[in-house]
């Protein structure tokens, strides 16, 4: 699992369009990376949305976002479409990445975790690739409030 003020492991997914994206292609911008359960639920639509319609806040300082979950790239591409999002969506199904960064698996209770699902989560990336802020597990709209104020401090820090 990254640590908060170390180097964020990089990775390759595909995104909606099936191309590959890795961390590092984003090197010299800020990162916020959300996890989120499955495309075309309450929850994650409300989480989706919310960083579509901050996006251009986002935009202006810098940063990019990815919505990772395990869903298929097909199942992506017509979530993003219906959403009308803006930013990439990344399909982990082997869940490679939600479980080296902690957030596969399902919280019942606190008391067992079920491997079903990604763990809805966030985490901000400054400009050199440095983890500065993450939350595993956590509300939709917690997650984009949380993240943009985190880019929002870095932007701010110059």
């Amino acid at each position: 699992m990254p640590q908060v003020g170390q180097a964020a492991p990089d990775f390759e997914l595909l995104n909606q369009d099936g191309e590959a994206v890795r961390l590092s292609d984003y090197r010299g911008r800020r990162v916020i990376i959300f996890a989120f359960p499955k495309a075309n639920t309450m929850g994650c639509n409300n989480q989706a949305c919310s960083f579509r319609d901050v996006f251009p806040q986002i935009e202006s300082q810098n940063a990019v976002v990815l919505g990772v979950s395990s869903d298929s790239v097909e199942t992506l591409a017509a979530w993003k479409q219906r959403n009308h999002l803006q930013y990439e969506l990344l399909a982990d199904p082997d869940h490679k990445m939600l479980d080296a960064w902690d957030a596969w698996g399902f919280n019942l209770f606190h008391i067992i975790k079920l491997p079903i699902s990604a763990t809805r989560s966030y985490w901000v990336i400054d400009e050199d690739g440095i983890l500065v802020e993450q939350q595993i597990g956590v509300r939709p709209q917690e997650s984009v409030d949380k993240a943009l104020a985190a880019v929002a401090r870095l932007a701010a820090a110059g």
